[in-house]
């Protein structure tokens, strides 16, 4: 595959090509010539008005279904999905019946995944089914091509096994994840525990279900040592716990979900269930201060939390609906109602290295893993935006500004029409 991108502005920091326009000619996986004109013979050329290039984003947290929820979203589609999107690598939950708690389980997610153009990084169950008793076949799934370590929205109810599971980690050098809820303070609450809750008489899920889960698994985190990672934080607090632990030394990161940062409990009023996720939408001052954590660098990446949920599941009562919404497609835009340009490609490329994967900067000689956009054309979210066999969108009706084009990985190249 040889293409040249014309006249593409850089958006990468790294780069002595950044905030220029330059054409990029891309040829056995490589970027072999940057400049302000390339003419060849027989190469295809890419104009599109107003493009844009940046290393490849990154999503820490994205689910599909398959094996066993195929009725959700396939691999196949997914995986189509977020290379239309933007992403050239995105991290797999074990978000399947079965879950993927063997090496076996591995192989089939990297046998299925061999054709997409996105790289699909599976990250297997922490414990056998993701019931918290026994630890899964950890060396085993790396060895595979696990890169971390999590049971699904599901707390690690036993202390002993986060213990071992970090102890042992460290033998293979892989990450752990945690998920911050403690399941019996939670006690099965559908919404943010808080004025909405309350009005409504609804059961909802106060802060510090989170905040002494988070507490706990830094403490054992500090007695271990080991690689832990904290997905989908929510409230203020919780920020502040992971600051003091960076502090200290420990060894641990966070992400948080883009729907975190957009929208507040309050759109829990109507009882819309494409707003019930998990951790739920919480107040206005934990928004701003999740915000302001991603600013600081606090919270080391953003997610799309990419939740695929059946109709069946989803559109019915609030207290039946299954929490979660998609968000590969409104990614990049809904980050940029929030976050400048260069803030917000920087949140899509960030997070890579954590998960022992490359991140290529835009030079000569270095490999081609670019993801391509445009900016400046306002447009309204809408179902005609949605790739995704599951259609709940917490976006739907959103303004936004800028949408992916297309990914370069892996020797070959898909836009979008």
């Amino acid at each position: 595959m040889s293409i040249i991108l014309k006249s593409a502005k850089v958006i990468n920091t790294e780069s002595k090509h950044n905030g220029t326009k330059q054409d990029i000619l891309i040829s056995k996986g490589k970027i072999q010539k940057i400049s302000k004109s390339i003419k060849l013979s027989n190469v295809e050329e890419i104009f599109i008005k107003n493009l844009h290039v940046s290393s490849g984003w990154f999503d820490s947290s994205v689910s599909f279904g398959e094996p066993g929820l195929e009725e959700r979203e396939t691999i196949e589609n997914g995986g189509n999905v977020a290379s239309k999107s933007g992403f050239t690598n995105i991290l797999l939950n074990s978000n399947t019946s079965p879950v993927i708690d063997s090496q076996t389980d591995v192989s089939f997610i990297k046998m299925k995944s061999k054709d997409i153009i996105t790289n699909i990084h599976p990250v297997g169950a922490l414990s056998l089914s993701s019931k918290s008793e026994e630890l899964a076949e950890l060396n085993d799934m790396k060895k595979s091509g696990a890169v971390a370590f999590y049971d699904y929205k599901k707390a690690i109810v036993n202390p002993n096994l986060l213990k071992t599971s970090l102890l042992y980690s460290q033998t293979f050098d892989s990450v752990i994840m945690s998920y911050p809820l403690d399941s019996f303070v939670s006690n099965n609450g559908v919404m943010n525990e808080g004025i909405v809750s309350t009005f409504y008489g609804i059961k909802g899920i106060p802060n510090f279900s989170e905040e002494i889960q988070i507490n706990r698994d830094l403490n054992i985190l500090n007695y271990t040592g080991g690689k832990l990672h904290i997905p989908t934080i929510s409230t203020k607090e919780s920020v502040e716990l992971i600051k003091k632990a960076k502090s200290k030394g420990l060894d641990v990161t966070c992400s948080v979900a883009i729907h975190n940062l957009i929208f507040n409990e309050d759109k829990l009023k109507d009882f819309d269930t494409r707003f019930k996720v998990s951790p739920p939408l919480r107040t206005e001052k934990d928004r701003l201060a999740l915000i302001n954590g991603v600013k600081s660098g606090v919270i080391d990446m953003v997610t799309s939390d990419h939740s695929p949920i059946d109709i069946e599941n989803k559109k019915t009562d609030i207290d039946s609906a299954i929490n979660g919404t998609i968000g590969l497609e409104s990614f990049f835009g809904a980050l940029l109602t929030i976050f400048s340009l260069d803030e917000t490609i920087k949140i899509l490329t960030s997070g890579k290295k954590r998960f022992g994967i490359d991140n290529s900067k835009i030079e000569e000689g270095s490999k081609a893993d670019l993801s391509l956009f445009i900016t400046n054309s306002d447009y309204t979210f809408s179902k005609s935006n949605i790739l995704s066999k599951s259609k709940n969108s917490a976006f739907l009706g959103m303004k936004m500004s800028g949408f992916p084009i297309g990914i370069v990985v892996k020797e070959k190249y898909i836009i979008n029409e």
